[in-house]
């Protein structure tokens, strides 16, 4: 692992800001073998880390399929791990008719968990439709393990957010209800519980009504 760290070290990268890999051994016992305590080491942090790349709008997925080509064809599978598009579930009303549809978090920008170097560098920044890694200048930038983590937990929760065509301060009619017809002014939306508070005039006076998001419609 010592000697795959000197080698990166030639490249314009974050390995130049990382701590040193000693830092980050543990203190074997006496007792403990050298064969252990490296394997020890190397299960603690093998300089695996997760990297951001830009790609063309909408070619996201292409890019996965193909690097995952590349790191197989090139045999760089002890370099270059993962490939994720983060992506979540919504809740879209079309029709009258709630859906649940898969949305890019992150529209442009796919993950890479990878050992930096120049080899894996290469592999990554040749893929077709890649446009560069996210970082400082030209040094590729790893993220924290909180935004990784961050991420990972958006993508494996449940669909509670509503994808809808209004905001605040757009005029809706109420096309369901006893307010059917009704035009009003959006004043609040709350999308986990999918519901919209409308300013709806009566008597000269504006009277907030709260609405499923189905009942309403931009005009």
């Amino acid at each position: 692992m010592v000697e795959e760290r000197q080698d990166t070290t030639q490249m314009s990268g974050p390995l130049d800001e990382a701590p040193a890999l000693e830092d980050q051994v543990p203190v074997a016992d006496e007792g403990t073998p050298p064969q252990e305590a490296t394997e020890a080491a190397e299960a603690v942090d093998d300089g695996r880390r997760w990297y951001v790349i830009h790609t063309y709008s909408g070619y996201e997925n292409k890019v996965k399929k193909n690097l995952e080509q590349r790191i197989k064809a090139m045999g760089m599978q002890d370099r270059i791990f993962q490939v994720i598009v983060p992506t979540e579930e919504v809740v879209e009303l079309k029709g009258g008719q709630r859906r649940t549809v898969e949305r890019r978090i992150f529209p442009g920008y796919v993950l890479v968990q990878m050992i930096l170097d120049d080899d894996s560098w290469s592999v990554v920044r040749h893929t077709p439709d890649v446009t560069g890694f996210v970082g400082m200048g030209n040094q590729p930038t790893p993220l924290s393990q909180e935004e990784v983590d961050r991420i990972l937990k958006r993508m494996e929760t449940k669909p509670t957010t509503f994808k809808i065509n209004f905001r605040e301060g757009d005029t809706v009619r109420i096309i369901d209800g006893p307010f059917k017809d009704f035009h009003g002014t959006v004043d609040y939306i709350d999308r986990e519980k999918g519901k919209v508070r409308v300013l709806v005039s009566f008597f000269g006076r504006e009277t907030p009504i709260e609405l499923d998001f189905l009942q309403v419609e931009r005009t």
